[in-house]
């Protein structure tokens, strides 16, 4: 049975945020997104080592990516967390223009040592340390246009009303 939505929100981050008038299977899966992307409470050093990470570690993507893993997927780098004591970073990455995105990802671990040494030549004057990271997969995008296609497909079978008409 369809619960109808209410209220329907995509924020700039990816992350959707329904209001049901029941709960429902789809409002569970995007309290998991939202719980898998909660921003962590940082301190202010935290987040700019995060973002001294994520633009560096975008320009070494930029500039090694090509012999690691070809020049026909587009990475990009969408989040990096910081451990509170700046010795781990986990960096979000969002693969494009494959279909194979996990070997992408693969790929780049195997060349974590060129990846690492790279950053490092990039963050040596500004970080004293630099962080041990770990690669993630970022499907945000993914979930986000999967979402969409099933509203899509909602509004061709007539189980939602177009907007601006009101149930009765």
């Amino acid at each position: 049975m369809f619960t109808p939505l209410t209220f329907v929100d995509i924020r700039p981050s990816g992350l959707a945020f329904a209001r049901l008038e029941k709960p429902d299977s789809l409002l569970l899966q995007l309290t998991e997104q939202y719980k898998r992307y909660s921003p962590i409470m940082q301190s202010k050093r935290q987040g700019q080592v995060a973002e001294l990470i994520k633009r560096n570690f975008s320009q070494v993507l930029q500039g090694e990516g090509s012999y690691i893993y070809g020049v026909e997927p587009l990475v990009t780098v969408t989040s990096v967390q910081v451990s509170p004591d700046l010795s781990l970073a986990k960096i979000y990455l969002s693969v494009w223009n494959t279909e194979n995105k996990q070997a992408v990802l693969l790929q780049l671990e195997e060349e974590y040592g060129r990846l690492r040494s790279s950053l490092a030549s990039r963050l040596k004057r500004q970080i004293r340390r630099i962080p041990e990271f770990n690669l993630f997969m970022d499907d945000t995008l993914d979930e986000m246009y999967r979402v969409d296609r099933m509203f899509d497909q909602l509004y061709r079978d007539g189980q939602m009303p177009e907007e601006g008409e009101e149930e009765s």
